[in-house]
């Protein structure tokens, strides 16, 4: 029951942010839930690390800035070029902070997880925000959200109910071949769904769901945007499989961690961001 009640409250605020919010309310948001996974990122990387004799030594304080100046340049007065450079200028600062306190020995291995969380979390949220301003953008992020979180939810029942085929236990034991094709069917439900719901709403003169690329186009990318969402699941079950643990905290109630909620949309959001740019370059339309 907590963790249906904490679902709920999770999705309705979403949409409410997505269908009334602002730019400005969207980039804090995603900011906010990007500081506190970095938060628990850094306390998984730490114990990972003294499950193999070592201590981690990345600053919380490099670690809270740099998420923030991730988002931060994405705002619409920074031109889109900056992103790259204050990131190379922030992956820098540690390494010189690194280098003159640490152990030689610890100076790179501490400077590449510092690194890798602010790719694999801050960098990937600030596509919420860049998606949301886009032409299309609330439904590009609904469609982004509900194909993530449908098949989340097909996986999670379909797979305790009938799941026999372990699909990687190394990462993820609990994962079964059933769950994940159930997965990918849940997708392709709820962008139907959405498909659906725009038309209906078109039609109406509420452009809000509009969607205008073919359906077969919706549908592939649905399939692949699940696939990544799986790879993103598993992945960070590989991280704290490493690091020994369970959860990645304990601030969702029912849930556990903010990362364990959201590892799906790390790798989904890049993926899709990429699908966008790839349809600009060969001239596949609008979504």
């Amino acid at each position: 029951m907590k963790r249906i009640l904490t679902a709920t409250v999770l999705i309705l605020a979403v949409f409410a942010l997505l269908f009334f919010g602002q730019l400005w309310m969207i980039t804090l948001a995603a900011a906010i839930v990007a500081e506190l996974a970095a938060y628990e990122y850094l306390k998984l990387a730490s114990v990972g690390a003294e499950a193999h004799g070592a201590h981690l030594r990345i600053p919380v304080w490099w670690m809270a800035i740099a998420t923030a100046m991730a988002f931060v340049v994405t705002l619409p007065n920074f031109p889109v070029e900056a992103q790259l450079p204050v990131l190379s200028a922030l992956a820098l600062l540690l390494f010189a902070w690194n280098g003159f306190r640490a152990p030689l020995v610890q100076v790179l291995p501490d400077t590449a997880q510092g690194l890798f969380g602010l790719i694999w979390i801050a960098y990937p949220l600030t596509l919420v925000p860049l998606l949301w301003k886009q032409e299309d953008g609330p439904a590009l992020v609904v469609f982004l959200m509900v194909c993530v979180w449908a098949g989340d939810i097909a996986a999670l029942y379909v797979g305790k109910a009938f799941g026999k085929h372990k699909l990687a236990p190394r990462l993820s034991p609990g994962k079964t071949w059933e769950g994940s094709i159930a997965s990918i069917a849940g997708s392709l439900a709820a962008a139907g769904l959405v498909i659906w719901i725009g038309d209906f709403l078109t039609a109406r003169g509420n452009l809000i769901l509009h969607i205008t690329e073919p359906i077969w186009q919706t549908l592939l990318l649905a399939a692949v945007l699940n696939v990544a969402a799986q790879v993103g699941d598993l992945l960070e079950s590989a991280v704290k499989r490493g690091a020994g643990v369970k959860d990645s905290g304990t601030m969702l109630p029912g849930h556990g961690g903010i990362l364990d909620r959201i590892d799906a949309l790390l790798v989904a959001a890049p993926v899709l961001w990429l699908a966008l740019l790839l349809k600009d370059r060969f001239n596949l339309g609008r979504f």
